[in-house]
């Protein structure tokens, strides 16, 4: 008769085992991979759970996952998850969707988030500009402080219209 660990494979004994991310691996795809993006999510200054549950998403099947199914993935509690996806949600990089039927919602990663996020905050970066020249005119007496306010409000002007620019030239480049 044979053996059942190796009838059964890797995966199976590694869920069976109590191994939170081998159990995840038998039905979940680019863990690996997710976790090192997450990492370097995190070390550009992106909380780590966030970047977890983001990294998860854009690995997600069709339709995302379940909080559930996040926690599974990323052997975590429903409170690490909750906490994650409410932070994502405010950052517009994910979204609950509802299903008729289903008492659970999923949650999926939203299609082209960073380019929605950019052009978003590109009348902030016009107003912070503004915020910024107020900060100089006030400092006409102090060399130090009114050169340092001109020199960052000009560098948000030229963010603004370089990230403007960028985002033209990525709608001409992605594949449609």
């Amino acid at each position: 008769m044979p053996d059942d660990s190796t009838e059964n494979g890797p995966d199976v004994d590694a869920a069976s085992s109590g191994d939170a991310l081998g159990a995840a691996s038998a039905s979940h795809r680019g863990i690996e991979p997710a976790e090192q993006a997450a990492a370097m999510m995190t070390a550009a200054g992106m909380p780590r759970m966030p970047a977890r549950v983001m990294m998860a998403l854009v690995a997600a099947p069709e339709g995302g996952y379940t909080a559930a199914q996040l926690g599974e993935r990323l052997g975590v509690s429903a409170a690490a998850v909750s906490g994650a996806v409410r932070y994502l949600q405010q950052l517009h990089f994910i979204q609950r969707r509802s299903r008729p039927g289903d008492r659970r919602d999923r949650y999926e990663f939203v299609h082209d988030p960073f380019y929605r996020s950019i052009v978003g905050n590109m009348p902030v970066y016009a107003r912070l500009s503004e915020c910024i020249d107020d900060i100089a005119a006030e400092h006409d007496d102090d060399q130090g402080a009114h050169d340092r306010a001109v020199e960052l409000a000009e560098f948000f002007r030229f963010l603004s219209a370089r990230m403007l620019q960028i985002v033209e030239d990525w709608r001409d480049h992605r594949p449609t």
